[in-house]
């Protein structure tokens, strides 16, 4: 189904949602929807039967800073029935990003959320488990922001300038080379 048609066919099941095409000739066919009727979105990608989007293959995000809107959700939805697949793109600003979980339309969507919010700082509400997946839980902030300061900071560690003669490393490369035949 091309993004035109599946659109069209979208916006007549779900008249309040905000579906729009995405512009380029892609192979694979993307889709924006707007974040406040997301989840009704998802849930008739998969249980309408013309489509039937019935797996989550991934969801991940990407941050455009300082753009705005700054993230845009990916979901790459697969329907193994129809031999579909869908790229559905939620565009969302950088004030508070958020969006309903769709944890309970796909359970894989679980981890997948989780990691999104502990990189990229992304709520999703009524998520089951919000906790922190990846990171430590004293970890500030999340690492995949493009303005996130890196926390790591070690000295680096040298305690000598390595003193070999010319005859020394040709005797280490020749032992090397008997160990490994």
């Amino acid at each position: 189904m091309e993004s035109t048609a599946l659109v069209a066919h979208l916006q007549t099941v779900l008249p309040e949602a905000q579906i729009e095409s995405a512009p380029g000739g892609d192979i694979q066919t993307t889709v924006y929807a707007s974040p406040d009727t997301l989840h009704a979105t998802l849930k008739a990608l998969r249980e309408r039967p013309e489509l039937r989007f019935a797996f989550l293959a991934e969801l991940t995000a990407t941050d455009y800073w300082p753009r705005e809107p700054r993230f845009e959700l990916v979901y790459i939805l697969v329907s193994i029935e129809h031999r579909l697949r869908l790229r559905l793109k939620v565009r969302l600003p950088n004030h508070d990003p958020h969006v309903a979980t769709s944890s309970d339309i796909w359970p894989a969507a679980n981890w997948l959320e989780r990691e999104v919010w502990d990189l990229f700082g992304i709520a999703f509400d009524g998520h089951p488990d919000p906790r922190r997946l990846l990171m430590p839980e004293d970890w500030e902030g999340h690492p995949l922001r493009k303005d996130s300061p890196v926390q790591i900071q070690m000295k680096p560690n040298a305690s000598e300038a390595l003193q070999v003669t010319e005859d020394e490393f040709r005797a280490n490369i020749m032992k090397d080379r008997l160990v490994r035949s």
